[in-house]
């Protein structure tokens, strides 16, 4: 017999049917009677001061019917951390950036709208700005943030055993340095919201966010309402991938408008304005010093970061420990050292992006792996093998990895990649290269210090019995949590898939703390795992009354009550079910007692049958300043193969394929799995081969649209293997636990060092366009001497 019905098997996505038809709902498809529309009046300067503002002549426009600034939005500060709340609705005295939010109006029209902000009359002294991380640090730099001297928004400094002592005593030592360039997320959804008060003076905001409970929070904070007094729905959603994990402006000017005007208002960002808010991937600069013994050993690491941070710290703080505490693993390392710093400057804010604050740390990383093994000849599998934690080890920083099948993954993409046969013997122009990473099931804890269940499921069963209802906060944004929520309920309560009803993103419904981080499997899914099971228990406490058979002699699987004796006479129960519902053409006649019998005479007996579950993650991490981030309740792993063609003349890369492994724990639902493997491995070639937001020498940014931002299509895609590895988490629900992020941790490390395999030249900055691979080339030659 198998172990499982539901989950561990290829599910069609619940949410599927209403996007494939166009009946999914999204915050633009929505309309309000009587609805206002909103429009934004953004800093046309990086750095100045605002004199005056003059709103008259757009308040005199027909149609508009409020106009606000910081005299109606306060001056309450707000951000990601409590510990760097630096940002206010609206500029008061100061914009930092290009896009810095000063007003915003509601008006009858859109068109309105757009033409008052025109109207508003604002005076600045414009003021000298500073756009990279040099410029920033200069002595005399002008100042971001008086709070904040030197710009300098947040440092990191860290130590775990001796790193510079024990790197002086190595045979090996290894240092380079790896730049990227800032990205934007590109969701093909741009952000939106709509808010109206009721005649009770209830707020609701339907927004296109991540993090429903976390906008919540931050809408009543600002507005001073009562948490009780906001509700924050969250409708389909074009994706977010982490740059919609927090409250933007635009949630709380949309807020403020219809609280003024007593009328829903509904606001989207345009391209543009998303390319302005920005809150994505921060450019960073690693320098890491690895050091081994000649026999491959590594013992110590040596890590410097700088992140470009932009004018606010968004989920900047998060990010430079990230950064730095994600490298305590996969492998086994005993010192490490490790010193980060953010910094302020005149570009909008950088936040969080998929991999968050661990993608070019690993990257820098894994490709001095690959010069020691060079170095000792050793093929690099061999060398991460022999260095490779085990489950149930504890990093240097405290981490432990409850699961782990990071062996696992190497040998599956060794195995799928035809490594050992390919490695060496490449064309000419041909690489093939590997690397390693590994991510968090969820962050230990909440942003805001607190106690609080990081998410709470409920699961009811129909009075007329058969159906279950799940209510969860979590949120579906693209990744399939839906239907993973569905199969574990399922499962759990021991139905078919068809047989759950599943309603989501409403804080109305409880608390979770969203999509971010990849923790909604482990979490929400134990948390869902838990009320299914209270909810079971109660239909199986009622038959043992009625059957007199005990509990725990009892099972309900495939939407049947089994029995583990001889199934006792249950014919009282039918007959009284079947009395109920004559005229029914679908009455049960089976050998069985089925579960929909069983759970109606549950409600007969007991009323509205409610299970309830909640999930809070046990003590994590050590105890040192910074401990609790990169702390997890599991830790997902992968494994990745690239193969490249590199034209020497062009400089020109092309990926030919990709081979990727990932530990995922238990798989719910296979395909979901191997999509998010994919998707990784996406955006993991883009951040590689394509993205970086330019801006002029004024702080605009250039290439605001998707013309001339590049993402991968899938004419740029390669052919991707995507190879499940299942361990079994201890921690987790059915033994799951995260795919959505960990996967895009080796895909660009291993791309170059298939590249470097493939031309004999390391490339240590960001993204791989031909004209850089080429100058590379050359630079090389040159160099060297080498035809």
């Amino acid at each position: 017999m198998k172990d499982f019905d539901v989950i561990s098997t290829r599910a069609p996505r619940i949410d599927t049917p209403d996007k494939a038809t166009g009946k999914a709902v999204f915050v633009d498809d929505i309309q309000k009677k009587g609805m206002l529309f909103g429009a934004l009046l953004q800093s046309p300067h990086a750095h100045a001061n605002i004199l005056s503002i003059d709103t008259s002549k757009a308040e005199a426009l027909p149609g508009v019917k409020a106009v606000i600034t910081s005299k109606e939005a306060g001056t309450i500060k707000y951000g990601v951390s409590p510990a760097r709340y630096d940002e206010m609705v609206f500029a008061v005295d100061r914009v930092r950036y290009v896009g810095d939010e000063i007003a915003a109006v509601a008006a009858t029209s859109l068109e309105i709208a757009l033409i008052a902000v025109e109207l508003i009359e604002v005076k600045y002294e414009v003021l000298p700005a500073v756009f990279t991380l040099e410029e920033a640090l200069k002595e005399g730099a002008p100042q971001i943030h008086e709070d904040f001297p030197g710009n300098l928004c947040a440092e990191v400094h860290q130590e775990f055993g001796d790193a510079e002592k024990v790197l002086a005593q190595c045979d090996i030592v290894k240092t380079s340095t790896v730049k990227n360039k800032r990205q934007d997320g590109a969701c093909i959804e741009m952000q939106g919201c709509i808010a109206e008060f009721d005649n009770r003076d209830t707020l609701t905001l339907i927004t296109s966010t991540q993090v429903p409970h976390y906008v919540q929070r931050t809408v009543a904070m600002v507005l001073g309402l009562d948490v009780g007094k906001v509700r924050v729905k969250k409708p389909y959603l074009g994706a977010g991938f982490g740059i919609k994990a927090s409250a933007n402006p635009m949630e709380l000017a949309c807020c403020i408008l219809a609280r003024e005007t007593r009328k829903p208002v509904k606001m989207n960002y345009t391209r543009e304005q998303v390319f302005m808010l920005a809150r994505a991937r921060h450019q960073f600069t690693h320098t890491i010093t690895t050091g081994a013994k000649k026999d491959g050993t590594l013992v110590a690491l040596k890590h410097e970061c700088w992140l470009d941070g932009g004018a606010y710290s968004s989920f900047g703080i998060a990010t430079v420990y990230y950064s730095g505490s994600l490298l305590g693993g996969p492998y086994k390392l005993a010192n490490m050292k490790y010193d980060g710093y953010r910094v302020y400057n005149n570009k909008p804010a950088c936040g969080a992006q998929r991999g968050h604050g661990a993608v070019i740390a690993r990257a820098c990383f894994e490709q001095q792996l690959d010069m020691i093994a060079e170095e000792i000849g050793m093929d690099p599998m061999e060398l991460r093998i022999k260095n490779m934690m085990e489950t149930g080890d504890t990093t240097c920083n405290d981490l432990n990895m409850s699961s782990f099948g990071m062996s696992e993954c190497i040998e599956a993409v060794r195995s799928g990649s035809n490594w050992d046969k390919k490695k060496g013997n490449m064309p000419e122009s041909k690489g093939i290269g590997m690397a390693c990473g590994f991510f968090v099931s969820g962050a230990g804890y909440p942003i805001y210090r607190s106690d609080t269940f990081h998410g709470t499921v409920i699961v009811k069963l129909t009075e007329d019995g058969g159906t279950a209802l799940v209510y969860t906060a979590s949120a579906e944004i693209g990744q399939g949590s839906d239907t993973a929520f569905a199969m574990i309920a399922a499962e759990a309560l021991g139905i078919p898939l068809d047989n759950i009803r599943l309603a989501s993103g409403d804080t109305d419904m409880g608390v979770d703390l969203g999509a971010y981080s990849s923790r909604q499997t482990l979490m929400t899914g134990h948390a869902t795992k838990e009320a299914a099971e209270h909810a079971r228990a109660q239909v199986l406490e009622v038959l043992s009354e009625q059957l007199d058979v005990p509990v725990q002699d009892m099972n309900i699987r495939n939407g049947f009550i089994e029995f583990k004796a001889n199934s006792p006479d249950f014919s009282e129960l039918r007959t009284r079910y079947i009395k109920e519902h004559r005229g029914w053409t679908d009455n049960p006649d089976s050998e069985k007692l089925t579960f929909k019998e069983a759970s109606r005479i549950a409600f007969l007996e007991r009323g509205s049958i409610v299970g309830t579950g909640k999930y809070k993650p046990h003590n994590l991490g050590g105890k040192f300043k910074g401990a609790a981030v990169g702390t997890s309740p599991a830790y997902g792993c992968s494994a990745q193969v690239a193969e490249v063609t590199v034209d020497e003349g062009t400089g020109m890369v092309t990926i030919d394929k990709i081979t990727d492994a990932h530990d995922c724990g238990r798989a719910i639902n296979m395909t979901s799995v191997e999509g998010q493997m994919e998707g990784s491995v996406s955006m993991g070639i883009g951040e590689a081969m394509h993205e970086e937001v330019i801006f002029d020498a004024k702080g605009h940014v250039l290439n605001s649209d998707l013309a001339e931002y590049k993402i991968v299509t899938a004419m740029d895609m390669p052919q991707v293997n995507a190879v499940v590895v299942e361990s079994n988490e201890p921690n987790g629900p059915f033994g799951a636990k995260e795919v959505g992020e960990g996967a895009i941790m080796p895909t660009i490390p291993a791309i170059l060092n298939a590249v470097y395999d493939a031309i004999g030249v390391r490339i240590y900055e960001l993204p791989l366009t031909p004209e850089r691979v080429y100058f590379a080339i050359q630079e090389y030659k040159e160099k060297t001497g080498a035809a």
